[in-house]
């Protein structure tokens, strides 16, 4: 869905500790339609109370912050407040709090070199459970569990009785496809697709594709890619 074609516009807090940044966006944003700034934070203990006191649907969250990083800034939000979702914002996609803010309950990521646009994108795909995120950042996710976590072997039947689709669904996610992605896959919609993945999570217990993605390597589902 294209933010045009939302009538309800996303309410969002950007948080940024560089004042120039942070500004900027919320300048951008405030040009572009289905994205309404509702506040701007310098640092996490800031994006934190923001986030108790106007409930918006996303924040954009700078990872390197005084006080209160956007690591635990989003463990805290995604703790307190769950109808609020986190996208982080990075300068690099390789950034080595990228991993721990997913893990932490951030549902995708932005490089700050991002346009309006796909900012905007962004900020609905996690509002409407379609986003994924990139196959390189699911490569070095499962790299990263490789290196901390020792390979399990492979089960021989579902783990917690999951359907033969819904392994189907949960592998497709560990490869990084987003909703639609993995319907045109399926051959079934996008609607399909999300019930699919409302059943594998609980049972389950998870709550992100991050997780999604450590429980299937933590299964024996899946192995990081070669070379």
């Amino acid at each position: 869905m294209t933010p045009e074609a939302d009538p309800k516009s996303a309410r969002v807090v950007v948080a940024d500790d560089q004042t120039v940044v942070r500004e900027g966006i919320v300048m951008l944003l405030g040009l572009l339609p289905g994205v309404e700034v509702v506040g701007a934070a310098g640092d996490g203990e800031e994006a934190v109370a923001l986030v108790a006191g106007l409930a918006p649907d996303v924040v954009l969250m700078d990872l390197r912050m005084p006080r209160c990083d956007g690591v635990e800034a989003t463990r805290r939000i995604r703790a307190e407040h769950p109808g609020t979702q986190v996208v982080v914002l990075t300068t690099f996609a390789d950034d080595e709090s990228l991993f721990p803010a997913l893990e932490a309950g951030a549902r995708g990521y932005l490089t700050k070199d991002a346009g309006g646009d796909e900012i905007v994108r962004a900020v609905h795909s996690v509002l409407s459970g379609d986003a994924g995120l990139s196959p390189g950042i699911q490569r070095r996710l499962l790299e990263r569990l490789a290196e901390t976590e020792p390979a399990p072997a492979a089960p021989s039947e579902p783990p917690d009785g999951l359907t033969a689709r819904e392994m189907e669904v949960l592998l497709l996610i560990a490869e990084g496809l987003s909703n639609p992605e993995i319907a045109r896959s399926l051959h079934v919609s996008t609607a399909t697709v999300k019930t699919h993945i409302n059943n594998l999570f609980t049972k389950t217990g998870l709550k992100d594709r991050a997780q999604a993605v450590r429980y299937a390597y933590a299964k024996g589902l899946v192995r990081p890619p070669a070379g």
